[in-house]
């Protein structure tokens, strides 16, 4: 029978792993990795949160394909609360946690991506629905595209969870990865297959709705009423998603590779000298979503100019009322100078009737 090591840290593990670069993170590496990581984690709480605020305050969003990319937007902000959590909990602290904290601080990774690899297969759904009809948006209800958002969170914790409830090496050792030293390797080679058998099949399906979209645009633009732009509004709308989806598959796809590789257990393939630079990597498209929002749909980016523009206005109001002096009036002087103002009235009043 074999011994589980629940009481373990992680030192035990990773020195079972020889992932010698645990300790290499006290260098520059560390600090370039954590800089970079503090900008771009700022930089999402900030970009994300205006896309939500758009999309709730901006009625022309009020449709299903704008609810779920507002989820998707939330699943970027959540991402940048796991990358935090990690920069707290990595470099030679990994070697100090316990294994319930490496398990939390893995799942909340492994939760962000799977809420954002659902959040994209339901917009296909959605866009699928609205091409087949010939219509900008679907006519999902708000119960059913809440059903939805609540089912990619209730998957994507599950997904996250899925090592801490039992399919780990904690009870085999011989059988723990290298890059995550308690995840079983077939729980890897598992993992990734199925994201990037999930990337393979959303990028087929949103070619083939960008070709027909185009194609029906072509032909029935001649034949059809209306202006020009809210004929293009669909192409627009799946140009958007084909970004934001390019952008996902470019950014997460070298980090699959190597964890399964890692699974696969290639011993030649020194994926320990490339993880943290891949992780950054993915941690860059929670960065790059709002930016392909605000370029590639005109009203989100006005809608997000405003909302800024609006609270650089606020800010200058209070300061400019700040800088009038507050001087704190009796009630004898509130009145004196309410009779003087009321008396220059009155004369201004009394000499227009005598003119």
């Amino acid at each position: 029978m074999n011994e589980c090591h629940y009481d373990k840290r992680m030192d035990f593990f990773y020195n079972r792993s020889n992932a010698a670069t645990a300790d290499e993170w006290s260098g520059t590496s560390l600090v370039i990795v954590l800089c970079f990581g503090t900008f771009f984690c700022l930089f999402i709480f900030l970009s994300n949160s205006l896309v939500i605020a758009a999309v709730v305050k901006n009625k022309k969003f009020h449709f299903p394909f704008y609810y779920l990319l507002a989820n998707l937007a939330a699943a970027d902000f959540f991402a940048g609360i796991a990358y935090v959590f990690l920069m707290f909990n990595t470099g030679p602290v990994s070697k100090t946690l316990t294994v319930n904290r490496w398990f939390l601080r893995q799942g909340l990774l492994d939760t962000s991506l799977t809420a954002s690899l659902a959040n994209l297969l339901v917009i296909a759904v959605e866009r699928h629905l609205s091409v087949v009809r010939m219509r900008v948006h679907s006519n999902l209800t708000k119960k059913r595209v809440t059903f939805f958002i609540l089912l990619i969170w209730a998957i994507a914790i599950f997904m996250g969870a899925v090592p801490t409830l039992g399919w780990n090496c904690l009870c085999d050792i011989s059988t723990c990865s290298s890059l995550a030293p308690i995840y079983s390797r077939s729980y890897l080679i598992f993992w990734t297959v199925s994201n990037l058998g999930v990337f393979f099949i959303m990028v087929v399906v949103y070619i083939r709705i960008y070709m027909y979209v185009q194609r029906k645009t072509n032909v029935l633009s001649p034949h059809t009423s209306g202006s020009i732009s809210r004929r293009r509004t669909p192409m627009k709308l799946m140009k958007t998603v084909m970004a934001v989806l390019g952008a996902f598959v470019v950014c997460w796809t070298p980090g699959l590779v190597v964890l399964l590789l890692d699974g696969l257990n290639c011993t030649h393939c020194e994926v320990q000298n490339v993880k943290r630079w891949f992780l950054l990597l993915a941690l860059l498209n929670s960065v790059m979503n709002p930016i392909i929002y605000s370029f590639k749909d005109d009203e989100m980016s006005s809608t997000m100019r405003r909302m800024i523009c609006c609270s650089f206005e606020d800010r200058n109001q209070e300061r400019r009322s700040s800088r009038i002096p507050s001087t704190v009036f009796n009630r004898s002087t509130d009145s004196s100078s309410q009779y003087f103002e009321n008396g220059i009235g009155q004369g201004i009043i009394t000499s227009k009737e005598n003119a």
